[in-house]
């Protein structure tokens, strides 16, 4: 049987770097003692007052079809959080509520791209969006940021990236697996060249709330980026709602209406017991995401002081988010056989870092999304066998 080219498109390394924490799944699940920091789920539960919202929505009958792009009152709510954020009215108009950010990529890749344009990258980028851009049949030009920098945008690199093939710029700020925060000249280094060559730039800024030292600003909020800025967020990390599927694009109004008709053709809306939720979470937004981000903060804190003085491995300290990258080249491993030797024989699953991108060969990255009990004994696993092995 013939199956479409579309298929190879969604598939690779990416996909395939699931591998281990699958294994890790299954074997906690048959009761064997294995630690998790192989995904960025948090262990911690939806706030009750979001998920009471969704709960009497659901009793109430809220159980039909509702708005394609959104509630009206989810989309005011999302438009007047920018609109504080970045300091220029956002309208309803200029916000689409999907499944989550991967959706929401994958839905700006498909009304943005088509075959025989190119999409620059930031290198390492998130595990999944390398298959999701190239659904879209575009070719995907990565721009390094090296490790030796600690993953920080390098300017000239992203310059030689573009062509005139190039239609747009695809990032995350803040970073994952980096957790890397990009500064006001960094930011600007991008929408010079979006402006420069007429680009569209789309951002990923799902850990926006869970910044520590270094405060996030939004490329959306620079002048001459209005038009050309499409924004991705979503409720999963920063409200503990990964489960929920929801997240949203805010983009120019002409976008959006483009990325309703594919909605339309997709899942036919969210369901509005999940947009009821969701509601109650964005009105709430600072009330839940500053006690979550000091949390985080000190699981962060906690694994790096864990593993910053183990021989033969180095840290890299997260600005943002909920991982941390993990330098493991000292050890005479394969970032890819460090993580399946230490879930094998140490019963802790981390990410094989180089499934992000090239420039995190020999690194792994691995989550604080548990309790620091259950993150204390995970790095002392980490630290026994590492000094296991012949350094």
């Amino acid at each position: 049987m013939r199956f479409s080219p579309f298929v190879q498109r969604i598939a690779g390394h990416g996909v395939a770097a699931w591998d281990i924490h699958h294994a890790a799944f299954d074997a906690q699940r048959d009761g064997q003692d294995v630690i998790i920091l192989s995904i960025g789920d948090p262990d911690f539960a939806t706030p009750e007052f979001i998920t009471d919202a969704a709960v009497s929505a659901l009793r109430a009958g809220d159980t039909h079809y509702a708005d394609i792009p959104g509630r009206p009152k989810l989309r005011q709510a999302i438009a007047a959080r920018y609109t504080a954020t970045i300091g220029r009215p956002i309208k309803p108009q200029n916000v689409i509520a999907v499944a989550g950010a991967q959706n929401a990529l994958f839905v700006a890749s498909m009304c943005l791209l088509q075959a025989g344009d190119e999409v620059v990258v930031l290198d390492p980028m998130y595990v999944t969006y390398e298959a999701t851009l190239k659904a879209s049949a575009a070719t995907l030009v990565r721009a390094t940021c090296d490790a030796n920098s600690g993953f920080r945008l390098n300017a000239d690199n992203l310059k030689r990236a573009i062509t005139d093939r190039t239609r747009a710029i695809f990032l995350s700020n803040p970073n994952n697996p980096t957790g890397v925060v990009l500064d006001r000249d960094e930011l600007q280094v991008i929408a010079d060249l979006a402006i420069k060559h007429d680009l569209w730039v789309v951002v990923d800024e799902v850990y926006e709330s869970l910044c520590y030292e270094r405060q996030h600003q939004s490329l959306a909020s620079f002048p001459g980026m209005e038009k050309r800025c499409v924004v991705i967020g979503s409720l999963s990390k920063s409200h503990a709602m990964t489960g929920w599927r929801i997240g949203w694009l805010v983009a120019d109004t002409e976008l959006i209406a483009h990325a309703e008709n594919l909605a339309l053709s997709m899942l036919y809306g969210l369901p509005g017991f999940v947009m009821e939720g969701a509601l109650a979470a964005v009105l709430e937004h600072d009330k839940v995401t500053l006690g979550m981000r000091d949390t985080y903060r000190r699981r962060r804190d906690l694994v790096v002081a864990g593993l910053n003085e183990c021989p033969g491995i180095k840290v890299l300290r997260p600005d943002a988010g909920m991982f941390v990258l993990v330098d493991v080249r000292g050890t005479g491993l394969s970032s890819l056989d460090f993580a399946w030797r230490l879930f094998r024989e140490a019963g802790v699953s981390v990410l094989d870092a180089a499934a992000f991108g090239e420039p995190a060969q020999g690194f792994v990255r691995l989550s604080f999304t548990l309790g620091e009990e259950k993150l204390a004994e995970a790095c002392a696993r980490i630290v026994r066998f590492v000094n296991t092995l012949a350094l």
